[in-house]
């Protein structure tokens, strides 16, 4: 029998070579509570530390991804973990791979990996995938010297951030330095940053999802490569960043691209990038893409999140927290529970991971 348990971010991730990517206020946890709550009325076998879950309670139904945590979920007969948190490598569910249990989510030190946006970008350049120009801005560097022949606008941005938290976009040096200054005052995000030309075009977000078998119109469908929903068009963006969802409702500045645009050819050939993108990155579960046309409607890879918000409309007090992903797969025809169902179908074992590697 299939027993699943949700686990949320218990603490941030260890910092690598200095930097620190952010914690998200509760780690997960409403998503995670979506999750398990929609899946249970659906009919799965949820475990959860709570035996009587109350709706509105996030850790009613998820698990901290501690020892501790994982441990619990086990005894009480989880055999499938749904990693709705941050991974990095040496993540505490690692020291599980060698039992009976299954996974729903990435692998742990690939998401480190390709949560570094310089890493990832050249990854992308190499394998000749467009990706804006750039410079890594370091907080002891003679930053004058440095910027001499930047053009403006540029986007100041985390090496490893989330969302749009500490990203903004500088009109002149004296802007730059404004941020660069407000970025390293407290460490929040390193001693480096990521420095881009600011795209002035249409702003899309693409979920690329994994090969395998997902049920599309009631019917079984295998999909023998990675593979993308519709397009999301962000819209309504704040000196010129799409706002952060915690903050402002993506359902209220997103939308699916029309039939009409999602037969363009540039929004075919970039949906067709990003799904190389995800099979560079060895994605094992959804991921999503941000991009962004230029001047000219050419569209670039500026954002690979390894984990994309899953938050979803189950509960009664949330039926305003549609995800990206979510919206996209709506196009698709599918409930949250179909989404969710198509998820679980890409479970995998950690011991076929490590036979991957030989």
């Amino acid at each position: 029998m299939n027993k699943i348990a949700i686990l949320y971010q218990n603490e941030p991730p260890p910092k690598r070579n200095g930097i620190q990517k952010p914690m998200k206020p509760g780690g997960y946890s409403d998503s995670g509570a979506d999750i398990g709550y929609c899946l249970k009325e659906n009919g799965f076998d949820v475990i959860t530390p709570n035996d009587q879950p109350h709706p509105n309670n996030d850790y009613d139904w998820v698990f901290p991804d501690s020892n501790q945590g994982i441990q619990k979920a086990i005894k009480m007969g989880a055999n499938i973990f749904w990693l709705n948190t941050v991974l990095y490598k040496n993540h505490p569910i690692e020291e599980y791979f060698n039992s009976n249990i299954e996974i729903v989510g990435q692998i742990p030190d690939q998401v480190e990996k390709y949560d570094d946006k310089i890493r990832t970008n050249q990854l992308l350049k190499k394998n000749n995938l467009p990706i804006p120009t750039n410079i890594i801005i370091d907080k002891n560097q003679d930053w004058d010297k440095l910027l001499t022949n930047v053009k403006y606008p540029q986007v100041a941005k985390p090496i490893r951030g989330r969302g749009s938290k500490g990203v903004s976009v500088v009109n002149s040096q004296r802007e730059l330095m404004f941020s660069l200054n407000a970025l390293f005052r407290h460490d929040q995000y390193g001693k480096s940053v990521y420095l881009e030309p600011f795209l002035s075009g249409q702003e899309i977000t693409i979920t690329i999802m994994p090969p395998g078998k997902y049920e599309v119109d009631k019917q079984d469908v295998y999909f023998h490569d990675y593979w993308s929903l519709p397009p999301v068009r962000r819209y309504n963006h704040e000196n010129g960043i799409a706002p952060y969802n915690g903050i402002v409702a993506v359902i209220n500045n997103s939308e699916v691209l029309p039939d009409i645009e999602l037969e363009n050819e540039k929004i075919k050939k970039i949906k067709q990038q990003c799904q190389i993108a995800a099979k560079l990155v060895n994605a094992k579960a959804p991921i999503r893409i941000d991009c962004r046309a230029n001047d000219e409607g050419q569209y670039f890879l500026f954002d690979l999140n390894m984990k994309p918000n899953m938050t979803g409309a189950s509960r009664s007090h949330r039926k305003n927290q549609d995800s990206l992903t979510m919206l996209a797969a709506r196009k698709m025809g599918w409930s949250y529970f179909d989404l969710l169902k198509n998820m679980i179908y890409q479970k995998w074992k950690p011991s076929s991971v490590e036979e991957e590697k030989k």
